[in-house]
């Protein structure tokens, strides 16, 4: 059986990326597809423009998922933010509010950045302060 080259080569780096890296691809994975419902959006595809909100709502979820509650007020404070995002990202998603898209998108780039940062400080450690 013939396997995709590039299959295999995501697949080995979701296998061998620390923690850190996967909430990073997490926040890329949201982020992406805000930006493609906003372009779906802006072009009045609307069909796009749920689809791609609903993947970046898995991933907050997933996001959601991953705190380790135990961490602390960070976590807490993650897990309420995070619970934000998803209201208004199905807010937005109902309503077709540009808007609210843009919001979230940009609370997940100034996390990412935080991460970004956070990982590169930690480069042998999960750089997961909030993740389980």
């Amino acid at each position: 059986m013939v396997t995709n080259p590039y299959l295999q080569y995501q697949e080995a780096t979701l296998e061998t990326a620390s923690q850190g890296k996967l909430l990073l691809m997490l926040y890329d994975g949201a982020i992406r597809f805000l930006v493609t419902a906003q372009a779906a959006m802006a072009e009045r595809r609307w069909v796009d423009a749920h689809q791609a909100n609903v993947r970046a709502q898995d991933i907050v979820h997933e996001l959601s998922f991953s705190l380790n509650m135990e961490a602390g007020e960070i976590a807490q404070n993650l897990y309420r933010l995070y619970e934000y995002m998803t209201w208004r990202l199905v807010q937005a998603n109902v309503r077709r509010d540009l808007a609210g898209v843009k919001e979230v998108e940009g609370l997940l780039r100034e996390l990412r950045s935080g991460w970004v940062e956070a990982v590169k400080a930690n480069p042998g450690h999960t750089g997961s302060v909030g993740a389980a």
